[in-house]
């Protein structure tokens, strides 16, 4: 890289914000997106290693995937997904450490008119049935087949953007959660809503705006309070098949993305760097 090239990398890096994050179904890789576009594939395992270096915490390899912000990850045994603004990708993982590498496929949801392009905020993928459900900036839930690459549902409900998704793997069934303050359940046997649902808001991990992660009991009370790197939380990732660890992965308004091996404290920092 120019040393121009390098003063244009370091100013960018002072404004990334890693919105996104999935582990491989190996455990030993995570993978990491930006609002820049890029995502970033660490080797988590080395990282984790007794024996590891600082350069076991940088990237085996940063890609540009999207033209615009990468807001969401999600993985299959053998791929890798990100959404983006109107478009899914999915990636081989195994082709993933490599330089160059390509993107095996893009879908574009259908928008009702060109103007409506709908960021991608949230990915649940079903490994059972092979197929993706979509939170959209536009207030739908889509869902992708992943096998013939056809959207077959759209469900709409939410009057504002849809934040997230989450799956009921047993019955063909997704929630989704979005900035009307609602939560939904969807039935994909007959395309309808099943319930509406008040949002009452609290988490076992939570982040958000201040450099901190909070650990919070079943009642909400707070338990404990861990400081992090980033400003800003936007993304937590458990990584239960981790070798030898129960990690937690948690990165935001910040090119570092801090990992934990015990709730109680940071271990160290992965970075885009």
């Amino acid at each position: 890289m120019s040393s121009a090239g390098g003063v244009r990398r370091a100013r960018q890096l002072l404004h990334v914000s890693v919105l996104a994050q999935s582990a491989a179904p190996c455990g030993r890789f995570l993978a990491a997106a930006n609002d820049f576009g890029e995502i970033a594939i660490f080797g988590l395992s080395a990282a984790l290693s007794a024996e590891a270096k600082e350069e076991n915490r940088r990237p085996v390899n940063v890609f540009k995937a999207h033209s615009g912000p990468v807001y969401s990850l999600a993985s299959t045994e053998r791929l890798l997904l990100s959404g983006s603004d109107g478009e899914i990708r999915g990636w081989g993982w195994a082709e993933l450490g490599r330089k160059g590498c390509r993107e095996l496929w893009t879908r574009r949801p259908p928008c009702r008119s060109s103007l409506e392009v709908p960021e991608i905020n949230g990915l649940e993928v079903n490994q059972r049935d092979h197929w993706v459900a979509l939170a959209g900036g536009d207030g739908a839930v889509r869902v992708l087949d992943l096998e013939s690459g056809a959207f077959t549902h759209e469900l709409r409900g939410h009057q504002d953007l849809v934040h997230v998704v989450a799956l009921r793997e047993q019955l063909p069934q997704v929630l989704s959660g979005g900035e009307d303050g609602t939560v939904r359940l969807w039935d994909l046997r007959t395309g309808s809503q099943v319930q509406l649902i008040e949002v009452h808001k609290y988490q076992v991990l939570s982040g958000g705006v201040g450099p901190a992660l909070h650990l919070l009991q079943l009642s909400g009370d707070v338990r404990g309070r861990v400081p992090v790197s980033p400003p800003a939380l936007r993304s937590l990732c458990l990584h239960p098949r981790s070798p030898e660890h129960q990690v937690l992965t948690v990165a935001g308004n910040s090119p570092k993305i801090d990992v934990f091996t015990n709730l109680g404290y940071r271990a160290f920092s992965l970075s885009f760097t």
